[in-house]
């Protein structure tokens, strides 16, 4: 990381294109480049050394301080694991220390479940409750097996179409 803050621009760059290069949804994609241009913000506002596993800490610590919610914090970390890893691979970056760095926990997710959750064995008579042996009860258990397996509210199924399925 040293190199790259020297060569500032540049370098930062490469290693942003080998960490977006491996990456296929274009949603992932803008997702992780504006999660690696904060933690470079970041990186480059203070002097913080180089890039090691306690300087990652430091930024998962800054951004609990700033009061991200964890899906933000660890897609941001997500982010910087892909990009040391790939600098890891690509000869850029020591191996053992971009291991170090990936190991960086990312934050747990609190909050409460709302609305009404179906327990195993209560999702399991649900899809055994229809009668298979009748054309409708073929089709509700489908139903049911889809909107359970697939975690769909009842609103989201009715909206399905054959354009979903290979999406």
């Amino acid at each position: 990381m040293n190199e790259l803050v020297r060569h500032a621009d540049a370098e930062w760059e490469k290693w942003k294109a080998l960490a977006l290069d491996s990456v296929t949804s274009p949603h992932s994609r803008r997702a992780y480049a504006s999660a690696l241009d904060h933690f470079m913000g970041w990186y480059r506002a203070a002097s913080r050394g180089p890039l090691c596993k306690a300087v990652v800490n430091a930024y998962k610590a800054h951004l609990e301080a700033a009061g991200r919610s964890a899906s933000t914090i660890n897609s941001r970390l997500c982010a910087l694991r892909k990009l040391v890893l790939e600098a890891a691979d690509n000869g850029l970056l020591p191996p053992d220390l971009a291991a170090s760095i990936a190991r960086v926990r990312g934050v747990g997710r609190r909050g409460v479940r709302l609305g009404n959750w179906l327990d195993r064995r209560q999702a399991e008579r649900l899809i055994q409750a229809p009668n298979t042996a009748t054309l409708r009860g073929k089709r509700d258990h489908a139903l049911f097996a889809v909107l359970i397996g697939c975690g769909l509210r009842r609103s989201e199924a009715a909206n399905l179409t054959f354009a979903h399925r290979d999406g």
